[in-house]
């Protein structure tokens, strides 16, 4: 913010005037005051007493009085201990309050041409089973993370891998055609992905037979696994794949096109989308083809069984299998392959990757092959390592049918939202298209809210009930906050009260009303600080803290019932850029504030 750096700099010319000494602006720690102290931005004192050579009272009453004289916009000073408290003129909120109600992209930055380009991967589906909850904690940070990092005035391109090969999808295309009696998403009415998925876990329930059967006849736990028929067709049917058998290959392509439908699906209701989509059905064999000219250059070296290996030691990590003894495939390879493809596709000047913190060690691991394959950002990647997300009654496994679907959880978000809201008697009026468009907006806004809200280094519990009320810390309450400004709008329309473009910088201003413009004001810093340290949960909680503000300055003041016209004035304009601040906020949470509740 522009009156910071004015405060900093007049403190660099304090010290300098006053004591003789030279100090930089980074040097002067400044932070915004305590809620329970009088002024908008303290400057810490203590750093400045080895100048000074005084007392931290009398210190800060030398810089005050100094930036008193020298910054037109602080109108008063206290120092409490060794803090010297600023306070901002009412002129000052008045005039910043008239920019930002202009500004419909506050807190947001817009890239350059030459802006860094930064790209995202996130979700990473696996085409044997529809997204589950874990997938979209996933998909919801990594999509309000690609807003908030664009927010910051970066160009962005939103990235997926598709995770299309592998046993894992051989698991479902085998047991399809052993059980699946022809069965289509047309013929049984499922989505493609729900199908496909169910018959992953048919494949699993009929391998726990075959080994049950088998130490029952005498075999161990891992002799059983080993021997099991079922797993070595999966295994044969792998290697066919690879050998581009045409059976295999129809049949896999069949199946995952029924899940890419249901994909889609998926993705348009939970709102998040990509620019580029990659398979790892390519990437994988560039992958080998860098792991074997690695190998060439004697960054790798082969074992015995003919398997390739990367020795880490050195990195004080240990030995890492890039491809199998049959020269198979591993997920490390794909990642290679992945980004050689995307380094060639985008220029890009860093990588973010939105996976859970079960693969720190793997990213560890990428980072430092590609350096050592010669990608310049590969030792810069980030690693968004995110918690894992569980519901109120515990683990999910895909392979058991226990995951909870995507799908249904917003079904079952929409249901609870649409009960609550007629309940409440919130839509009353509202034709049966309106509502519905409504339910989901909300239903989707307290999902994401709840989600987001959290810090995503933390593992989490998501309650459905209790992420769709409407009072407390949820989507809902902010989004009715939005929803009750322009409820205020309308009714000041429907009075012919006409808004003005700008407030009367004479209007005195209520420690209420400051508050809120202290807030907004400090939303740029917010989202900077969220793109820094790529934490959504600052810009959630940054607008609920905003919108319970609002919504005590509400019940404490009348606004387009005020009968001092330049108070009113002011009121409604605050009303706007509250507003504005809000749906900016949610915008990069990948939230729709609806214009009525």
């Amino acid at each position: 913010m522009i009156i910071e750096s004015q405060i900093k700099a007049s403190v660099v010319k304090a010290v300098n005037d006053l004591y003789g000494a030279s100090i930089t602006e980074e040097a002067v720690q400044l932070q915004l005051t305590r809620k329970d102290m009088k002024g908008d931005y303290t400057v810490v004192v203590f750093p400045l007493l080895k100048v000074s050579k005084k007392n931290p009272v009398e210190t800060g009453n030398d810089l005050g009085n100094y930036i008193l004289k020298e910054c037109g916009d602080v109108a008063e000073f206290e120092v409490v201990k060794g803090f010297l408290n600023l306070q901002l003129s009412s002129d000052y909120w008045l005039g910043l309050l008239n920019s930002c109600v202009h500004n419909v992209d506050h807190g947001k930055t817009k890239a350059a041409e030459n802006a860094p380009l930064v790209m995202i991967e996130y979700s990473s589906p696996n085409t044997n089973k529809p997204l589950h909850l874990g997938h979209i904690r996933n998909n919801l940070l990594g999509y309000s993370l690609s807003r908030i990092v664009e927010a910051n005035g970066n160009q962005v391109v939103k990235t997926n891998i598709v995770n299309d090969r592998g046993i894992h999808i051989c698991k479902s295309m085998l047991a399809w055609k052993k059980w699946g009696e022809g069965q289509t998403p047309e013929s049984t009415g499922k989505k493609g992905d729900h199908l496909v998925g169910d018959f992953y876990v048919k494949f699993d329930q009929e391998y726990k037979k075959e080994q049950a059967e088998l130490i029952a006849a005498g075999q161990s736990k891992e002799e059983a696994e080993a021997n099991s028929p079922l797993m070595k067709e999966a295994r044969e049917m792998l290697l066919k794949w690879e050998a581009h058998d045409p059976e295999v290959y129809a049949l896999w392509q069949q199946m995952n096109q029924w899940v890419y439908a249901g994909f889609d699906v998926t993705y348009k209701q939970m709102g998040v989308g990509f620019d580029k989509i990659y398979y790892e059905s390519d990437t994988y064999k560039v992958g080998r083809d860098m792991v074997l000219e690695g190998l060439d250059k004697k960054v790798f070296y082969r074992r015995d069984d003919n398997s390739v290996w990367a020795d880490l030691e050195k990195d004080g990590l240990d030995e890492k299998l890039l491809l199998r003894a049959d020269g198979t495939s591993v997920y490390m390879t794909q990642d290679i392959g992945t980004a050689k493809l995307r380094y060639d596709d985008y220029s890009i000047d860093k990588m973010v990757y939105v996976v859970g913190n079960e693969q720190n060690y793997h990213f560890k691991v990428l980072a430092i092959l590609l350096d050592r394959l010669g990608l310049e950002w590969g030792k810069d990647l980030v690693h968004f390592s995110y918690g894992m997300v569980e519901l109120p009654e515990g683990k999910m496994k895909s392979r058991e049918g226990t995951v909870v679907d995507a799908d249904d959880l917003m079904a079952d978000m929409i249901s609870t939202a649409r009960d609550m809201s007629k309940e409440l008697g919130k839509l009353e009026g509202y034709t049966e298209e309106e509502a519905e468009r409504v339910y989901e907006t909300i239903a989707l806004g307290a999902l994401k809210y709840f989600i987001l809200k959290v810090d995503p280094r933390k593992n989490m519990t998501f309650d459905p009930k209790e992420s769709i009320d409407f009072n407390g810390n949820t989507g809902p309450f902010i989004q009715y906050t939005y929803a009750r400004i322009q409820s205020i709008y309308r009714k000041a329309q429907a009075n012919n009260i006409t808004i003005p473009q700008e407030a009367d910088t004479t209007t005195a201003m209520s420690a209420k009303e400051v508050q809120l413009m202290r807030m907004i004001a400090n939303f740029p810093s917010v989202v900077a600080e969220a793109g820094k340290v790529y934490s959504p949960a600052l810009i959630a909680n940054f607008v609920y803290d905003l919108a319970k503000e609002f919504n005590q300055f509400y019940h404490e003041s009348p606004i387009a019932v005020e009968e001092d016209e330049a108070k009113r004035a002011m009121r409604l304009l605050l009303c706007k850029a509250v507003g504005t601040t809000i749906k900016n906020a949610m915008w990069m949470m990948g939230i729709d504030v609806p214009e009525r509740m």
